[in-house]
């Protein structure tokens, strides 16, 4: 990976870990936003891979901003499906699955994409101003950067070998970059989509896209909001769960842990404090603010509170896998006998009655919403 991605050392973590006890658990967040981008034009990327951050095994994320007409080039993604969701602006993508099958759309805020992996795309800016979206791979190994982008690959192919695939000159080829372009420039896309160039109707059997915040919250309590999109819901997407969670001032997302799956956090506005559990002691907390990326391994009990009295959070997370699971410390509790608690904890009754026997998912500034 070229310097130009690397971020600052100093900017490397969202914060030092504390409470780190009896050994180490490794840094689990990473200040994004904050880390040198791939700019050409005013079209950016940044990266979180295993490299930035390498407790992030299972999947990785690009934050990626696109001007009117910019282009993420037609390329595809050998190890990796790529998961999406627009932040703010607009863009259009185009996709080909490996039966020829194609499919253009066009995204808004709180939209989302899955391009299978291998399957060949482009993204572009549709104006007025600049589209900002987070890309979710479900490999922590691919960077962006490696993409398998196609003025790359033809302009290292032989003219000679193009030409008589294609069934054009050699001559007619002379304008195709001897380099990876990356990001391309062009003139903002006409609002009606055209077809492809061999005809014929847009037909995919599955749709790519999926309006995520369009929808009714998954859970919603005076506490926050959950809107959750997994393939039940958005069948194509077999390999990628995502949650955007809304906490209100103080709200906590109750402690818990994902027995199928990594978790991947972007902070998408406030700021918010992740507890992580590692099992023989070991413990760490880390405070993020807008733009920090938290990875949370499969099965580490975790929480996440906003730190706010007065203001909202709201942090988009991603799983690697196409089924959301989740165990929540209120549903094993309420799930035992009175004597398996008192056993454990030393409970007396009067303190195990006022113990929850519900799942309390989201709590309040003041504790669970009963």
């Amino acid at each position: 990976m070229s310097a130009e991605t690397k971020s600052n050392e100093s900017a490397s973590h969202a914060s030092s870990g504390q409470n780190n006890h009896e050994g180490e658990l490794p840094a689990y967040t990473y200040a994004l936003e904050a880390a040198e981008a791939k700019t050409i034009g005013k079209n950016t990327a940044r990266e979180a891979t295993v490299v930035e951050l390498p407790i992030s095994v299972g999947l990785a994320g690009v934050s990626m901003r696109l001007e009117p007409g910019g282009m993420r080039e037609l390329h595809w993604h050998a190890t990796a499906a790529e998961w999406g969701f627009v932040v703010e602006g607009n863009c259009r993508t185009t996709l080909v699955d490996p039966q020829g099958r194609s499919e253009t759309n066009d995204f808004g805020p709180g939209d989302v994409w899955y391009f299978p992996k291998g399957h060949p795309h482009s993204i572009q800016g549709l104006g007025p101003g600049i589209c900002h979206f987070i890309l979710i791979f479900d490999n922590g190994y691919f960077s962006e950067f490696g993409t398998f982008s196609i003025t790359d690959w033809l302009g290292h192919t032989p003219k000679s070998i193009l030409a008589k695939n294609l069934g054009c000159t050699e001559g007619d080829l002379e304008n195709i970059p001897d380099h990876e372009v990356y990001f391309a420039q062009g003139p903002v896309p006409p609002a009606v989509q055209a077809p492809p160039i061999r005809g014929g109707l847009l037909d995919c059997p599955q749709t790519h896209k999926f309006r995520m915040l369009a929808q009714e919250p998954h859970l919603s309590t005076p506490a926050g909001r959950e809107y959750l999109v997994d393939s039940s819901f958005f069948p194509i997407q077999t390999t990628i769960t995502a949650v955007v969670l809304e906490l209100e001032p103080g709200a906590l997302r109750e402690l818990h842990w994902h027995p199928t799956a990594d978790e991947w956090q972007y902070v998408l506005s406030g700021n918010v404090q992740d507890t992580l559990f590692g099992s023989h002691g070991r413990y760490r907390i880390e405070n993020l603010k807008k733009g920090d990326v938290g990875y949370i391994p499969m099965g580490y009990g975790h929480s996440i509170e906003n730190l706010s009295d007065t203001e909202p959070a709201r942090v988009l997370i991603g799983f690697n896998t196409g089924k959301y699971a989740t165990v929540n410390l209120s549903n094993w509790l309420a799930g035992n006998p009175e004597y398996v608690l008192s056993d454990n904890f030393g409970w007396n009754s009067e303190v195990i009655k006022k113990l929850p026997r519900s799942e309390v998912f989201l709590a309040g500034k003041g504790g669970p919403i009963r």
